[in-house]
């Protein structure tokens, strides 16, 4: 890590996902097109993908996660979905790029700044849906609920909050499980989940740079997809970073290698490996 951290808060790691979306997006077999992803990170998006160990080799799993989140919310808004709430939205264009019937609500909240940069750097772009931006610190509840009871007005309403549960406290996760339930009546929950596992071996990675940069890695539940039960959450399916990585064939690297230890491990600890780290979509039960 360099005497000057790139990172300076949970922010700044927009700027970052959004150069791997940039990266993927220039690959003749592209997963996706984001044709903003680049204006989006800008230079220091590039300077903190440079800074990551193995900062441009690791872009798989955040290129399998957009990517799976995409058909997801695709699949949702067929199935119903009449607003999409998008917490921590940061630099995510998928109202503008991805094909949504015009009247589909897509609520953008984040903070304040962020919005703001975001909305600059998209002035001209016409999204494909009825997009409100939302100026919001979720972190205050009475703002939270304000938030959340407002996009609840027109359901189904279709919650996404990728990239955002890593870096809460378990509290916190608990409060807002608790309030997408009973205050926005979201019936769809889409999300990234870590697990205990996974933190520790980010710990040797990208942990540092991002503990620097006030951004840690904190939320990763034993329990897995179950830690939402208690709050009126059920798992739907859970889309792990392993299989779809080889599906969408975005792999790790040494992946030859990895494909033997699987094979080699027990089916019941394979099964507990692939929950290591994925996509959950959770059903609300109201």
């Amino acid at each position: 890590m360099s005497d000057h951290n790139s990172i300076r808060n949970v922010s700044d790691t927009a700027l970052w996902v959004a150069i791997y979306r940039a990266m993927e997006s220039e690959r003749p077999d592209a997963l996706f097109r984001d044709p903003y992803a680049r204006r989006l990170g800008g230079a220091r998006g590039e300077a903190i993908v440079r800074e990551l160990p193995d900062g441009e080799t690791m872009s798989w799993p955040l290129v399998v996660r957009t990517a799976v989140i995409d058909e997801i919310v695709t699949r949702g808004v067929r199935e119903g979905a009449r607003t999409v709430l998008n917490l921590a939205a940061g630099l995510d264009a998928r109202p503008y790029r991805m094909d949504l019937p015009a009247d589909l609500r897509w609520i953008h909240v984040d903070m304040p700044d962020m919005v703001d940069f975001f909305r600059d750097r998209m002035a001209g772009e016409t999204p494909r849906c009825r997009l409100e931006y939302v100026a919001a610190d979720l972190r205050e509840a009475d703002r939270r609920r304000e938030v959340l009871a407002d996009a609840g007005r027109e359901g189904p309403v279709l919650v996404i909050t990728e990239g955002l549960l890593l870096y809460l406290q378990a509290e916190d996760v608990a409060a807002l499980a608790r309030d997408l339930h009973d205050v926005a009546k979201a019936r769809w929950w889409v999300a990234d989940l870590a697990s205990p596992a996974l933190l520790r071996r980010l710990e040797k990675t990208w942990s540092p740079t991002l503990r620097a940069g006030n951004a840690p890695f904190v939320f990763g539940p034993r329990e897995n997809t179950g830690f939402f039960a208690p709050f009126g959450w059920r798992e739907l399916e859970f889309r792990s970073h392993w299989d779809e990585s080889i599906r969408l064939k975005r792999t790790m690297p040494r992946i030859g290698f990895w494909r033997i230890m699987m094979a080699l491990t027990p089916a019941k600890r394979r099964a507990k490996m692939k929950r290591i780290s994925g996509m959950m979509l959770l059903r609300s039960e109201h």
